[in-house]
């Protein structure tokens, strides 16, 4: 089986106000395609550490991180920009839709940084849209939709570029609890279909749809828990 991601003793300090931060003390994992990984602990755990070095918004103080057959911890920070628009997919708790884009053009938005941008990628977008259930709100601005919605447009536009794996932060953080289970029904949907996802959360309800919850304490990796689904 392929792997999407793997991290190999990976450290991360900080130094706040003169004191070094343990944000994450050796952590070694792995997630092979396909996988449904919840990551899982309290504030100050290291989960949001973690999301950022998986998603190459930071890099490790030391250690090995690979998404794909790529050392990310090598490549230079235009390499890192290309990984992060081409090979990951991104969902936020607060969507990060572009207000003035319709849905259409939100979910096009990772081509257009790439310049790829064509009528076939235009089709694939709308079968994106028409997936996750917007096919009649192509036209719509974010303003126009609800809180679902939006995260609907912010999913859709996570599979633009058919990612190594969808990196999703508390995704149903600003859901009501009606809207959060159509969302994770969404998840639970693609990966079915065989989509990579790794899930940060502090919700057990949520955690416990993934296949696989990690839990984080003080920076370390203290318990790994399986489900069967």
């Amino acid at each position: 089986m392929k792997t999407a991601a793997v991290m190999l003793d990976v450290k991360k300090e900080y130094v706040l106000k003169g004191e070094t931060v343990h944000a994450l003390r050796g952590v070694t994992f792995e997630v092979p395609e396909g996988d449904y990984v919840a990551v899982m602990g309290t504030s100050g755990s290291g989960k949001s550490t973690m999301l950022n070095l998986l998603g190459c918004l930071d890099r490790p103080t030391s250690g090995v991180i690979r998404l794909g057959n790529d050392d990310v911890t090598k490549l230079n920070d235009d390499r890192l920009s290309n990984i992060r628009a081409s090979r990951i997919g991104f969902v936020f708790q607060s969507y990060n839709l572009i207000p003035q884009l319709t849905v259409l053009e939100n979910i096009e938005v990772p081509l257009f940084y790439q310049g790829a941008v064509s009528r076939r990628s235009r089709l694939r977008c709308i079968e994106l849209a028409e997936m996750v259930g917007l096919k009649e709100r192509l036209r719509h601005r974010p303003a126009q939709l609800s809180g679902g919605q939006q995260q609907r447009v912010a999913i859709a536009r996570s599979l633009v570029n058919d990612p190594y794996f969808i990196l999703a932060d508390e995704p149903t953080g600003n859901l009501d609890s009606a809207t959060t289970e159509e969302i994770l029904q969404l998840f639970d949907r693609l990966h079915r279909e065989g989509r990579t996802i790794i899930l940060v959360t502090h919700e057990d309800s949520v955690g416990v749809r993934s296949r696989r919850v990690i839990r984080l304490k003080d920076g370390n990796i203290e318990s790994e828990e399986f489900h069967p689904h």
